[in-house]
């Protein structure tokens, strides 16, 4: 066969070309813009330009004669792969809209409407978004033949993570449900069988969905030959954002994309790969020059968006873990004198009003809310604050979830303390009446019409007189009424946290594990809504203060029991609260890291191995790099458990492995209430003392 080489135009105006790209780009940059073909790993400190370096990067391939049909751009977002190509059209003058750009799911989509008859789809196939997944799911548990009556299964949402982290890691149902889901392993075989059919379903009905489609991708590539030859040679250069998020599946089309030219850059930040949770695998980036031992390497390192301050607290971190490429961030940005704040508070509330009071501070300085941020490790560390912001009257949105009070768990709880608080509330007993097995609306309703004319509705349920409206009674409504009568003896009437406890440890603990596919922080919640109970002389005392702090808001009065969040318009100046998973690729000018102590941050689950606390180091190194011009770390000294246990906390290992010449030690005192003198006449002879 006689081979025939199609000769490329010659670029035109190169020199002038390459001189503008000088002017534009530092020289770490413009190394990663001009680089020779071949293999290349691209290492991106935080706040270092690589979007911009990448956008030029596929500027200089367009240039330099390389058809954008023959390029892929896979990113994290379809909005973040516009944005680059926008500009690459700018810097070039030309139509790239044929390259191949955008998330890895886009570009399976867009290969799989071509090929869909070689996989047995047809090219009109549906993809199923999470929520018509999940419907699915509840279908295939049917006709799987599970008995779910028999023992509490795994809800849809449950079975969704584990079919998912299974597809995407590359593992089986059998070894996630072992790892994540240790309580269902009983129901292994039952688990498995619902994917079998879930997955029959899907191809029967003509339609996938999102890891369908990664997995029909690479079903693509491996089974059938002739395709996976003409996207090789079609294919010149790959490259990758965002690298270190990347799962197994995705690292594996990448190489099969890259096999016949082998021209893949792949760009990231192996100190920000924070997100094995949700099946990515950082090794992707650690061990990508195993993988492609002529790969040349490059690193950014110069950073445009923090302080020196602010970088030499991020460089000393990061540098304990030892599994990384070391890298050094050097700033740009001048000093501006002002070293990040180490605060020891006395406890959780002080803790809250020092973050109210120097936000305020920060306001009045110039510093407006939507340059502000408060990050922390787990959702719930965001109680006593949401509250103080609240009581003070300072706007903010949260980035990490729904208002605290505002989550299902949290209402769901609280419903058992108000039915035993107030045994009319109609509220609290349906929604409480539906958490058990084989109650649903209608029979909550049924029970509901035999308790509204109850002169104590709660004794009719605890001496049976509401059993007839319950058809399927088994030993879930027995072992419902059994923790009633727990919650209403003398030791838990008066005790809003041993309340708390009981609802966990009867039932509740169970039915997050079965339902939420993140049960685990969920839990937590609760238990720091037990603590936060503690403060409370009585469970009337304590759900008044959160029914007040409901309607306390920006707009009309909100009821603790509606699903909306209310965070004002969007013209309103807002705080931002959220967690550091949520804060990745965010920047503010001032950032408050909040719960900065052992056993909050790092997160306890995560200290289990070494590979766990260097994630949670990498999670510190991101929080940190998200201010721009002051960060205030902070920690409470003292918390009480449930039981009004005090418990000393000690700062995190990450905050105690910084030297501490690096920080400015912040102590806090708070200013004395300045009493009014006593009218003349009326002051008593001890001093400072009043007469009645």
């Amino acid at each position: 066969m006689k081979r025939y080489v199609i000769k490329r135009e010659a670029a035109a105006g190169a020199p002038e070309r390459l001189a503008r790209y000088r002017e534009e780009l530092n020289e770490e940059q413009f190394a990663v813009a001009c680089a020779p073909a071949g293999a290349a790993l691209v290492i991106a400190g935080a706040g270092s330009g690589k979007t911009r370096a990448i956008t030029y990067r596929v500027a200089y391939l367009v240039e330099h004669g390389v058809a954008p049909s023959r390029l892929v751009l896979a990113t994290f977002t379809n909005r973040a792969a516009r944005e680059m190509l926008r500009r690459v059209e700018q810097l070039t003058g030309g139509d790239v809209r044929r390259v191949w750009g955008g998330t890895f799911h886009r570009i399976a989509n867009l290969i799989l409407r071509r090929h869909a008859a070689a996989l047995g789809y047809s090219e009109n196939y549906t993809i199923l978004d999470s929520e018509d997944a999940r419907d699915l799911l509840n279908v295939c548990v049917d006709d799987a033949g599970v008995d779910t009556r028999a023992r509490r299964f795994p809800k849809a949402e449950v079975l969704q993570d584990i079919i998912s982290f299974a597809n995407n890691t590359d593992r089986a149902i059998s070894d996630v449900v072992a790892r994540r889901y240790p309580h269902f392993e009983p129901l292994t075989q039952q688990i498995a069988r619902v994917d079998t059919v879930f997955t029959d379903r899907k191809r029967a009905r003509n339609c996938m969905d999102y890891d369908d489609l990664l997995l029909n991708w690479k079903r693509l590539l491996l089974e059938k030959p002739e395709i996976a030859r003409v996207y090789a040679e079609q294919f010149e250069h790959v490259l990758v954002d965002e690298y270190q998020d990347t799962n197994k599946l995705q690292a594996e089309i990448v190489d099969l994309l890259a096999v016949r030219h082998r021209n893949v850059m792949v760009v990231g930040d192996d100190a920000q790969a924070i997100f094995a949770w949700r099946g990515a695998e950082w090794t992707n980036i650690y061990e990508f020059p195993k993988r492609y031992p002529e790969a040349r390497q490059y690193r950014l390192e110069q950073n445009y968006r923090s302080t020196p301050e602010i970088l030499a607290v991020a460089n000393v971190s990061i540098a304990s873990n030892r599994r990384q490429f070391p890298k050094t961030l050097r700033a740009v940005r001048p000093s501006l004198g002002l070293l990040p704040a180490l605060v020891a508070a006395r406890d959780a509330d002080q803790q809250a009003s020092f973050v109210a009071a120097r936000v305020l501070e920060l306001r009045d300085a110039g510093t407006p809310l939507e340059e502000i941020a408060v990050l922390y490790r787990s959702h719930y560390h965001s109680l006593e604050l949401q509250l103080e912001l609240t009581r003070r009257g300072i706007p903010y949105t949260i980035r990490s979830g729904v208002r605290f009070f505002e989550q299902a768990h949290i209402k769901d709880v609280i419903s058992y303390l108000r039915l035993v608080a107030n045994p009319h509330d109609e509220l609290a007993w349906k929604r409480v009446l539906k958490l058990i097995p084989n109650v649903g609306t209608a029979t909550a309703a049924r029970v509901w019409e035999q308790l509204t004319f109850a002169t104590d509705p709660l004794a009719l349920v605890l001496r049976g007189g509401a059993d007839s409206a319950v058809r399927q009674r088994g030993t879930s409504w027995a072992e419902f009424r059994a923790l009633l009568e727990e919650l209403t003896k003398d030791g838990a009437r008066n005790s809003p946290a041993r309340q708390i406890e009981l609802v966990l440890t009867r039932g509740y603990e169970a039915y997050l594990s079965a339902t939420y596919e993140n049960a685990d922080a969920r839990l937590e919640d609760l238990r720091q809504l037990a603590r936060y109970s503690t403060r409370y002389n009585s469970t009337e005392e304590f759900l008044a203060e959160l029914a007040l702090l409901a309607t306390e808001r920006y707009t009309a009065p909100q009821p603790l029991t509606g699903e909306d969040v209310v965070t004002g318009d969007e013209e309103d100046e807002l705080l931002t609260l959220t967690s550091v998973h949520q804060a990745k690729g965010l920047e503010w000018r001032a950032v408050f890291i909040i719960w900065a102590a052992d056993g909050k941050f790092p997160s306890p689950r995560s200290l289990r191995d070494s590979e766990g606390e260097e994630e949670e180091r990498r999670l510190w190194y991101v929080a940190v790099t998200r201010a721009r011009d002051q960060l205030h770390i902070t920690y409470p000294q003292i918390v009480q458990d449930y039981t009004r246990q005090t418990v000393l906390q000690r700062p995190s290992r990450f905050v105690t492995e910084v030297p501490p010449e690096l920080y400015e030690i912040w102590s806090l005192e708070e200013e004395s209430a300045q009493l009014p003198e006593a009218p003349p006449g009326l002051k008593d002879e001890e001093p400072g003392g009043y007469l009645n």
